[in-house]
């Protein structure tokens, strides 16, 4: 299929190849339906494991080139002779297309793409989002040019630059701060979200509705110092310090290791947690499953991973109608801390390991929608002054005034 009939594509690729996990490097590779290892792409996620990224950013790049070389099968272009307008038709297909499903919707059959009524937050859907789009061009662009740089690729960059022919920083304004890079062409615009921040009566219903000391624990701790997910999920035992009332985490990009105080309560869940645990040893994973899978073979608990995270909330949300996630926990700690006048921007900046103090600002402590409409009726609903008569200003005399409004009779 050549460019010009694009249009007949599927709304869903036909599944060729697929993502596997490999021992060592580079810890995820592409493979066709012929288990062959796909060479441009299995020598690019060697590079970035070289470069130091994590196994979870691979994996993540290995999945969107996995899904172009799908789009490359359909429209029979091999992947070296690529051009912008095939970027261009396939940012218009995922702009449109179904995900591949990965198991059949239950719960969240009637809910994908609604509101919910008490988060206001809408459900996730099969589209493909204009983030996941942004995260594509930029994973293609960065592949390319690796590829170019090797010779294997093509002579231009299919990814290419919005303004590409202007020089870069041509017209900076000196008062705004430089771009790493310019913007890419068919890079579709991200709405602005408000930060998600659970008032106070709903982490009350959220934590009672917990059903383990564990997940107490954990969820304690995220709202207390806002830490991320997986920031949370890689700590071991030795990262508590207990007498300091602190934790030690591994942050996320620049893996820089940071001590974060905790609430005394996340503390008490924490100790009760752990009493459940058979064996705890300074090296080993604070979090782990509650089950033991192959019980009878003489299985043990498995360290807790985001999967499991997700079954603790998909549990919680329909047991209480709600669509909250962990990562609300950290606006809800940002925002907390944000409205304590004894804490400064830059506290909070430190707390939420922001390199730049305008991402705290920016992104985590906007108010709410509701909070600013709430302070506008409370004005409204104020009594407004006596406005007084417009005869004074004119030069009429009051008893005359009072005459014309009703006030006084002429005799």
């Amino acid at each position: 299929m050549n460019r010009e009939d694009a249009k007949g594509v599927p709304t869903r690729l036909p599944a060729w190849g697929r993502v596997n996990p490999v021992d060592g490097v580079p810890f995820w590779s592409l493979v066709g339906p012929d288990d062959r290892e796909i060479e441009p792409v299995g020598e690019f996620l060697k590079e970035l494991v070289t470069r130091g990224h994590r196994a979870g950013t691979v994996r993540s790049y290995a999945y969107d080139l996995l899904l172009w070389w799908r789009w490359l099968r359909v429209i029979d272009r091999p992947w070296n002779r690529a051009t912008q307008e095939d970027l261009r038709e396939f940012v218009l297909w995922l702009s449109d297309a179904i995900k591949p499903e990965s198991g059949r919707r239950t719960v969240s059959v009637s809910t994908a793409g609604t509101i919910n009524a008490v988060t206001r937050k809408q459900y996730l859907d099969d589209r493909y989002k204009p983030r996941t789009i942004r995260h594509s061009n930029a994973v293609l662009r960065t592949f390319y040019e690796w590829a170019i740089i090797e010779g294997t690729g093509p002579l231009v960059n299919p990814v290419q630059l919005r303004n590409a022919s202007r020089r870069a920083h041509a017209h900076h304004n000196p008062l705004e701060s430089f771009r790493t890079d310019g913007r890419l062409r068919y890079n579709p615009p991200i709405p602005k979200r408000r930060p998600r921040v659970l008032p106070d009566p709903e982490w009350v219903r959220l934590f009672g509705a917990l059903t383990s000391n564990r997940d107490r624990a954990l969820l304690s701790m995220a709202v207390s110092n806002g830490a991320r997910a997986g920031e949370i999920l890689g700590m071991r035992m030795a990262d508590v310090d207990w007498g300091e009332q602190l934790v030690r985490v591994t942050r996320k990009g620049s893996r820089d290791e940071q001590w974060l105080p905790v609430s005394a309560e996340a503390l008490l869940w924490l100790r009760l947690y752990l009493s459940e645990i058979d064996d705890v040893q300074p090296n080993a994973p604070l979090w782990w499953t509650l089950r033991v899978r192959n019980r009878r073979a003489g299985a043990s608990r498995q360290p807790m991973n985001y999967e499991t995270l997700r079954g603790v909330f998909r549990r919680t949300n329909v047991a209480l109608g709600t669509n909250w996630s962990m990562h609300d926990l950290r606006h809800t700690a940002a925002r907390r801390m944000a409205d304590d006048s004894k804490l400064s921007l830059r506290d909070v900046q430190t707390i939420l390991g922001h390199r730049q103090i305008a991402t705290t600002v920016q992104v985590y402590l906007h108010e709410s929608d509701v909070q600013v409409a709430s302070r506008v009726l409370e004005h409204l609903s104020r009594p407004s002054p006596p406005h007084p008569l417009a005869g004074k200003s004119l030069g009429y005399r009051d008893h005359d005034m009072s005459v014309l409004f009703g006030g006084e009779d002429l005799c």
